[in-house]
């Protein structure tokens, strides 16, 4: 092997590392905190920048509750979230918050992912 050809497959395998690292850290959870907006609605603000954060979401079952997406980020992969278990699919500008609001009836996970389905979280209703 010449040398460069070692430093094209180095290169390769760093752009592979990268990309991975990227789609796959959204599995960062944090403390997510559930606020009453004085409505009845359970809030939770979600920032959207190479992943969600919090990726994991806790609220109670048959309540409202309004994710307001703020999008820190211009990648295209995440300019839009689908929640497929209540029909919901809302396109997030850039560096905007963009309110989505739904009710989970029943206990039990629901997924939400970016438009391409690479990036994901997850909302856990409880009772």
């Amino acid at each position: 092997m010449t040398a460069s050809q070692i430093i094209v497959t180095l290169v390769g395998l760093i752009a592979i590392v990268s990309i991975n690292y990227y789609f796959l850290h959204s599995g960062r959870s944090g403390g997510a905190v559930t606020t009453d907006d004085g409505r009845g609605r359970q809030r939770i603000r979600i920032e959207v920048q190479g992943g969600y954060s919090p990726a994991v979401v806790k609220v109670q079952a048959g309540r409202p509750v309004r994710l307001e997406f703020f999008r820190n980020e211009t990648s295209g992969c995440t300019e839009e979230v689908v929640l497929p278990d209540f029909g919901i699919r809302t396109f997030l500008p850039a560096h905007r918050t963009t309110a989505v609001e739904f009710t989970p009836e029943r206990p039990g996970s629901y997924e939400f992912t970016c438009g391409m389905g690479m990036v994901r979280g997850r909302i856990e209703a409880e009772s």
